[in-house]
Parts: C-alpha cells; sequence; structure tokens
C-alpha cells in the first residue's frame, strides 16, 4: 500500500513538474531571433541537410555538404525529398518529408522504376509521409505516415509529395498539405489536421484549391500577411513556374492570381517563403530543376505583389560557403543560441 502511495505521488510530482516545465517553455519572437536555417535534399543521396546563416543572404552547411540524417534510416523508400520545417506554437519543430527514393532500382533497394505500374499511378507513385519532431533540432523522432492507409478513400492515391506544415490558429491545429492525386490524374494540393502527437492525419485531406479549367499544380507554400493567407505554387499551366493564389481563410476560398511571380525562362517548382529579421522583407526561394546543374532562384517583396529578382545562389547576392546543388528548400528563423548548438553538434565553423 505504501509502495502503490509512493508511486501516486511520484507520479503526480512527475505530472506538475512537466507542467510547470512546460508553462515555463518560452517561444521565441522575432525579435529574439537572430539566425537563419535551411533545411534541403539532394538527388545522390536522398538525405536530409541542413545550412545555417547569420544575414539570410550567405548559408553554410553544418556537416560539409554531408546529410545530417541518412534518407535509409527513416523512410519506407529509403529516401526522402521535400524536406519542409516549422516552429510550432509549442516550441517543438517539426519537419514532413516526403517519402520517395526516384533511384531506388538502381540503388537495389527495389526491383521496379517505381513502387506500383507507372502508367496506371505515374512518375514517383510513392504513398508515404516522413512526419519529425525535436525539441532542439538535434534529437529527432520520426514515424511514417502511410496516406493511402490513413482512410480507405485514399486506397488508390498515385502519390503524396511535398508536405508543407502552417498552424491553424482558429482550429489551434497544426495542418498538413501537400500534392496529392489518385491513379494518374492530376496532381493538386490536399490539406488535413494532424494529431496533438503528429503521428496522423486526424481528418480526411480535402483539396484547398481548384485551378481553373483543372490545370495541374503542385508544391504549395502558406503564408499569413496581416489577415490574407497567400499561397505560392508552382502551376503546370503552360510550363513549370510559380503563381500565388489569395485567401481570407487558411484552407478555403483561395482566388488565384495568374501574374507568373518567378523571373525565370525556363521550368521551377518548389517554391517557399521566409522572412527576414526585423524587416519587412520577405524572400521567395524556388528550385530551377530544368537547368543543369540545378540551382535556387530567389526574389524579395514587401507587399507580395512586386517581386524583385535576386538572381541564383552565387550568381548574386545569395551565397553558399561549402555547398552545392541543393533540391527543394525550407528556411525559417532561429535564435543565436540555437544556431551556436547546432553549429557546435556538427562541428561547423561559421560564428554567431
Amino acid at each position: 500500500m505504501k509502495k502503490l502511495k509512493s508511486l501516486i505521488v511520484f507520479s503526480f510530482l512527475l505530472f506538475v513538474g512537466t507542467s510547470v516545465l512546460a508553462q515555463k517553455t518560452k517561444v521565441p519572437k522575432e525579435k529574439d531571433m537572430g539566425a537563419y536555417l535551411m533545411v534541403y535534399f539532394k538527388d545522390n543521396t536522398h538525405g536530409l541537410y541542413m545550412a545555417l546563416s547569420k544575414d539570410g543572404y550567405s548559408f553554410t552547411d553544418v556537416n560539409n555538404a554531408k546529410p545530417i540524417i541518412a534518407g535509409d534510416t527513416i523512410a519506407e523508400q529509403k529516401g526522402i525529398r521535400d524536406p519542409y520545417i516549422y516552429r510550432a506554437p509549442d516550441g517543438m519543430f517539426y519537419l514532413a518529408l516526403t517519402d520517395l527514393h526516384i533511384y531506388a532500382q538502381k540503388e537495389g533497394y527495389r526491383t521496379t522504376e517505381w513502387e506500383r505500374d507507372g502508367k496506371q499511378y505515374g512518375w514517383g507513385n510513392n504513398r508515404g509521409l516522413v512526419l519529425m519532431k525535436s525539441p532542439d533540432l538535434i534529437h529527432w523522432s520520426h514515424c511514417i505516415l502511410r496516406v493511402d492507409e490513413a482512410f480507405p478513400e485514399l486506397a488508390d492515391i498515385g502519390c503524396a509529395w511535398a508536405p508543407e506544415l502552417v498552424y491553424d490558429d482558429k482550429k489551434q491545429k497544426t495542418m498538413i498539405y501537400f500534392t496529392m492525386r489518385f491513379g494518374a490524374g492530376v496532381n493538386k494540393v490536399y490539406y488535413a489536421y494532424m494529431n496533438k502527437d503528429f503521428t496522423k492525419m486526424e481528418t480526411l485531406p480535402k483539396s484547398i484549391f481548384e485551378y481553373p479549367e483543372g490545370k495541374e499544380y503542385i508544391d504549395a507554400d502558406i503564408t499569413k500577411i496581416g489577415n490574407k493567407y497567400h499561397m505560392l505554387f508552382a502551376s503546370h499551366n503552360g510550363g513549370a513556374h510559380i503563381e500565388q493564389a489569395i485567401s481570407d481563410s487558411i484552407n478555403t476560398n483561395y482566388q488565384l492570381d495568374p501574374k507568373r511571380v518567378d523571373p525565370e525562362k525556363v521550368g521551377c517548382e518548389a517554391p517557399t517563403i521566409f522572412k527576414r529579421i526585423g524587416e519587412n522583407k520577405w524572400v521567395l526561394i524556388y528550385d530551377i530543376y530544368r537547368i543543369d546543374p540545378h540551382n535556387f532562384g530567389f526574389s524579395e517583396t514587401s507587399d507580395f505583389v512586386n517581386f524583385t529578382n535576386l538572381g541564383h545562389f552565387n550568381e548574386g547576392v545569395m551565397k553558399t560557403t561549402n555547398f552545392s546543388v541543393p533540391k527543394h528548400p525550407a528556411v525559417i528563423q532561429i535564435t543565436k543560441k540555437e544556431a551556436q548548438k547546432l553549429a557546435k553538434k556538427w562541428n561547423c565553423k561559421i560564428k554567431f
């Protein structure tokens, strides 16, 4: 009986202590930020990479251009693509990634080009996402979310690509949105709400936006500016290029602005936005996959109407110091202390 009482008291104190610690956890504001973190992947490894920047212009890979996490350690297909990172209101960092290795046959992970027939299910035809979370950007837990197994209605999906995350203030939940198609049909973006543990979808994915005339689009990125939501995406209406749609709601009533946002003359995709610390400026990054070697392009805006071309990595004001040919990026603001800890973990010589 005494042991039972002691266990109850210990459990209560542990609960109280954890609750107090959670209450004291301070989620940094923009005024607390002192660095930038970029996540990306590379085609030749299908692993996760990270790069740091002090000024948002020059980025240094933390592990000297080697993966910090190998794709074959976390993904069902032994490779990841399209990493996206965000800091949630609970202070945790969340990563969402595509579970797909496009060279898995060559690497010996499977005997066929894709998991399923390409004519029936199209290019890539994966069905899973990799979900990760961390309190400190160093220690990560992960799970695989098989989208096709989440709901019976999704059993015949042809892909689940480029997941991104945003916090819905009204629902007070993390919303995931990603490119999906059924069979070999038209790609478009769907959204769902995640459970508290960030392991499952609580709601059936719904289409977030219907492009006019049923045209295809992929790779959405949502940014809230004032009371408007700006969704940048890769439109396939006359080639691959970046457009945006705008709404008063996080996941409904998006209205297309058909003007091309990027200045490129060739195909690009994977738009993502980050804000410069302490400035009324946002940077749009996009992946120019139709050039060799492929590279990122950058444009800057203060109003999401006018976009100034900043050029490509190492061909303008944006620089890389120790890496090349990155793919599909995402950038967030972090504190100087967080940057220092991450640099120390990987023995990165950049000083903050």
